[in-house]
């Protein structure tokens, strides 16, 4: 997998670098990754959409959840953000209809 990835980068960086040069502009080169950084993207990306850590763990194959959560889980400010929107939205009990005890 990484000697095609290098593959497909190398043929696309040199045929980049033909093409900005004929047309007068700065390339925009692929920097060199590896099959573990695809694995690390999805798994981050993962870990931002899925709540339940055992599916987390048994789709990344770990032995231990604790690897993919102190590996993977990273946490941005905007993934904070839209997890407390959509706790607070869960967690509105002043919307109409929904935790009200009057009859």
């Amino acid at each position: 997998m990484n000697r095609a990835i290098k593959r497909i980068s190398d043929d696309y960086n040199s045929r980049e670098g033909l093409c900005a040069k004929k047309e007068h502009r700065d390339p925009v080169m692929i920097p060199h990754f590896s099959n573990h950084v695809l694995r690390h993207t999805f798994c981050a990306r993962f870990c931002e959409n899925e709540t339940n850590i055992k599916v987390i763990q048994t789709v990344m194959g770990h032995k231990d959840i604790q690897t993919a959560m102190d590996i993977y889980a990273e946490v941005n400010e905007q993934t904070k953000k839209e997890s407390f929107e959509k706790l607070a939205g869960n967690l509105d009990i002043f919307r109409s209809g929904k935790g009200s005890t009057s009859k």
